[in-house]
């Protein structure tokens, strides 16, 4: 993280930004809190202070590690680190910096321009190691991050045929558990609500979910499916018109995460369709915002606490050698949270 990003989720000028940080005169008290809470949060190191490696008081090694988010306007945005999965998981690494020796960067970078752009960052501020967000990424641009920095753990994705070292929540199992708990809730007629945007996670819950069904003798054939935005809430009446005929309307719907959960029931209650009562939904992910959604949402759980615990484990088993030179893909698994959007 630069003093840009600093002072841009500050909203001061760069300089303000500055003066705050170096507690010199010139900006207002409140304006001084937020510039240094906002740091303290995101581990910001001044460039002037950043060494490649350098010894802390303990006398062990520390090493500098950067977390790198890729945007790309169809999926992870810019502030990606405002998003509640992001958010939620950059504050389970922050909080495992005091069991490790490293100090943790926040670089943004753009897909399209991946190599070029962490090669400038890396030139102004070297790393000993990388946690790459690579939800969006394909191996081909993975292999371009490994190219600039072989200390690689790569998070929220995997490419099985890589050698790379992929940290990747089980998107196959959870996907699959969902499916079963709504067939033992019931519902043989079921809707798979999908993102417009396919990568990885979607695809292996959209794989799970449907041999979940094929299990129980439903066909692919016979579910609905209804693409939405995958990482916005919005209300979208216009592609959704069709479940106000009872002969089209399913009993229950799974979402491929709770964005597209929430913006599902804020869709339904604009047709005037009530969920639970007309048709259940679930969601993924289990964000923030699904316990403030009503009815609240039922959901599967993420432990994002486990995906930073095995990240950083294993990128310091990497620097200090402690394995063999080999990557390891690491599953997380989910759990089902049930609330109140089922029945």
């Amino acid at each position: 993280m630069k003093l840009e990003d600093i002072a841009r989720l500050a909203n001061v000028s760069k300089s303000a930004a500055s003066l705050a940080l170096n507690g010199k005169p010139g900006v207002s008290e409140e304006t001084r809190a937020t510039v240094l809470r906002i740091a303290k949060e995101h581990n910001y190191v001044p460039l002037k202070k950043i060494k490649k490696k350098y010894i802390n008081p303990s006398n062990s090694t520390n090493y500098v590690i950067r977390f790198v988010g890729c945007k790309a306007t169809d999926l992870i945005e810019d502030n990606y680190h405002n998003m509640p999965f992001f958010n939620e998981l950059l504050g389970y690494f922050t909080n495992e910096l005091k069991n490790y020796p490293f100090s943790l960067l926040i670089s943004s970078i753009d897909s399209n321009s991946i190599r070029e752009d962490l090669k400038r960052i890396e030139d102004e501020q070297p790393s000993d190691g990388i946690f790459l967000l690579g939800t969006n990424l394909t191996l081909q641009q993975i292999e371009e991050v490994q190219k600039i920095q072989k200390n690689l753990v790569v998070l929220d994705t995997c490419a099985p045929q890589s050698n790379l070292d992929f940290i990747s929540i089980n998107n196959y199992q959870g996907a699959y558990q969902a499916a079963e708990y709504l067939i033992k809730k019931g519902h043989h007629k079921v809707g798979y609500a999908e993102s417009k945007t396919r990568i990885y996670n979607f695809s292996e819950r959209k794989r799970g979910f449907f041999d979940a069904m094929n299990s129980h003798g439903i066909s692919s054939k016979d579910v609905n499916i209804y693409q939405m935005h995958g990482m916005k809430i919005e209300t979208d009446i216009e592609n959704f018109t069709d479940l106000q005929s009872d002969s089209s309307l399913p009993t229950a719907v799974f979402c491929e995460n709770d964005y597209i959960a929430i913006s599902l029931i804020r869709t339904l209650s604009a047709l005037k369709i009530t969920v639970p009562e007309d048709i259940s939904v679930i969601g993924f992910d289990n964000i923030p915002e699904s316990k403030v959604i009503t009815p609240e949402l039922t959901t599967i759980g993420v432990n994002k606490q486990k995906i930073a615990q095995e990240a950083m484990r294993k990128m310091l088993a990497n620097l200090e050698r402690q394995e063999e030179d080999y990557g390891m893909h690491s599953f997380i698994n989910t759990n089902l949270i049930e609330r109140d959007s089922v029945v």
